[in-house]
């Protein structure tokens, strides 16, 4: 076990090497070039000069741009060019994948669920991590609260629903429960439910587990955001005989709705993302499927890479245009 742990280090630790001085390599030998290529000497030296400072900059975003092309441009082009073939890629289908796509009662339930995680799920997760914020910068040990809301962050989310898996446990309602959730109904007199299976209810179920998880990040970010608003105007809220509620709501959360807004579509776009909690929890079953674990299934457990690829891009066209606006809202934030 020591012996392998070592040897995954070593490994690391050599390709972290032979990385960085591969990436000297090219700087270096791609300069050496561009500068044979366009001397800075000569009668036309002015213009070599002008024409590779143009070309230079790109030498340095050509790995990153190569790396974007294949991990994230190709994929796409890829996967638009399987959703209209057949389930093994080879056969020309044209829209049949699509038009199963409209009629498949799955894809309605996933998308359904889906809707209803973005509904719940963001605004939960912010509105919980503004009031954590607000009321832990008013505490004395605020900083070890704040370690043990983020603390589930820190968690995979397989390791979190193994984690809720044992709070929904269930069992017959003439043995012990082990689950906390019906340990505490049977202790106020009710009967133990199967949670996870009940519809509707298994769907809140989930969603509280990306809840608990998110709610750290959420708290971290406005905690920031909170300190930095300028003490001047506070001071000035309450010299005008503004309530601890009004300078709240109408002083510090119009001044951070910019931040808010940013940890609302971060979230909003990993709740489209959703699949590692549904996959451990229920597998979709029960109601409960995603567009993310509908994909799945398609994939690797119906070997059909034509639907599932008409999936993969729904999934894409939803999380893109909340992806872009949060990044044109991060850059006007930074002007």
């Amino acid at each position: 076990m020591a012996d392998g742990i070592v040897g995954q280090l070593v490994e690391a630790l050599g390709a972290m090497i032979v990385g960085v001085f591969a990436c000297v390599a090219y700087f270096w030998a791609s300069n050496r070039a561009l500068d044979a290529a366009f001397p800075a000497r000569g009668a036309r030296a002015g213009a070599n000069i002008r024409t590779a400072g143009a070309i230079r900059p790109w030498l340095f975003l050509a790995p990153a741009l190569l790396g974007l092309g294949v991990y994230l441009v190709y994929p796409v082009v890829n996967s638009v060019w399987l959703s209209l073939h057949d389930a093994a890629g080879r056969r020309w289908v044209g829209g049949a994948n699509w038009v199963w796509l409209a009629g498949d009662g799955k894809f309605r339930e996933s998308m359904r669920n889906n809707l209803l995680w973005l509904l719940v799920v963001p605004a939960a997760s912010t509105l919980l991590g503004l009031a954590a914020a607000a009321l832990t910068d008013r505490l004395r040990w605020g900083n070890i609260a704040k370690s043990l809301i983020f603390m589930p962050m820190a968690i995979s989310f397989i390791g979190a629903a193994v984690i809720w898996r044992f709070i929904y446990d269930y069992r017959p309602a003439d043995q012990a429960q082990i689950g906390l959730l019906n340990a505490v109904v049977v202790g106020a007199g009710g009967t133990p439910r199967a949670w996870i299976t009940l519809e509707v209810w298994n769907n809140v179920c989930l969603m509280a587990i990306l809840i608990w998880i998110q709610t750290g990040f959420a708290m971290v970010i406005l905690s920031a955001a909170l300190r930095g608003i300028p003490e001047e105007t506070i001071e000035a809220a309450i010299l005008d005989g503004a309530t601890p509620w009004q300078l709240f709501w109408k002083i510090k959360v119009p001044q951070i709705w910019g931040t808010i807004a940013v940890v609302w579509t971060t979230i909003t776009i990993l709740v489209l993302k959703v699949f590692d909690i549904v996959l451990a929890m229920t597998n979709g079953q029960w109601g409960t499927q995603v567009l993310a674990n509908l994909m799945f299934d398609w994939m690797f457990r119906g070997n059909d890479s034509g639907r599932a690829s008409a999936v993969a891009l729904v999934i894409m066209a939803l999380v893109t245009p909340i992806m872009l606006w949060n990044i044109r809202r991060a850059r006007a934030e930074m002007r």
